[in-house]
């Protein structure tokens, strides 16, 4: 009986726990990047529907008196996040962004949707990266 020879290579072994941590680094740095980028959006978001109750409110009380809710004009309130968009600049912030605004009758929903490139790219994952950020605002008139 012959001893075994246990002598091998280790490279294969190194390439692949490289290849490994390097797709791991990938990932990470990616979430890391749309996390950010959805944050940004959701306070852009949350800016504009803030800024649209607080038009509409302010509106609603010179107009119609105090109640205990406003009620919300869907023109109004996309007239009002069209405004600070505009006046915030947020698409140079966010090129390519798109936003829609929901009401109902006290609540301004604004939701962000914008294109964003991945800074490593992770074999897998498209190269049309979209990230959405939302918020809403209750109009609530207070004496």
């Amino acid at each position: 009986m012959t001893a075994r020879d246990d002598r091998g290579s280790v490279t294969p072994l190194i390439i692949g726990f490289t290849v490994v941590v390097a797709l791991l680094v990938a990932v990470v740095v990616d979430a890391s990047a749309a996390y950010l980028r959805r944050q940004g959006l959701n306070s852009a978001a949350d800016a504009a529907a803030l800024a649209a109750t607080d038009g509409i409110q302010g509106e609603e009380v010179y107009t119609q008196g105090l109640g205990e809710r406003a009620r919300i004009d869907p023109v109004t309130a996309r007239r009002y996040v069209a405004a600070h968009f505009a006046r915030s600049g947020i698409h140079h912030r966010f090129p390519g962004m798109d936003y829609a605004v929901e009401t109902t009758d006290d609540t301004v929903v604004v939701r962000i949707v914008a294109p964003m490139d991945l800074p490593l790219r992770v074999p897998g994952v498209g190269t049309d990266v979209r990230v959405t950020g939302t918020a809403a605002s209750v109009v609530v008139v207070s004496d």
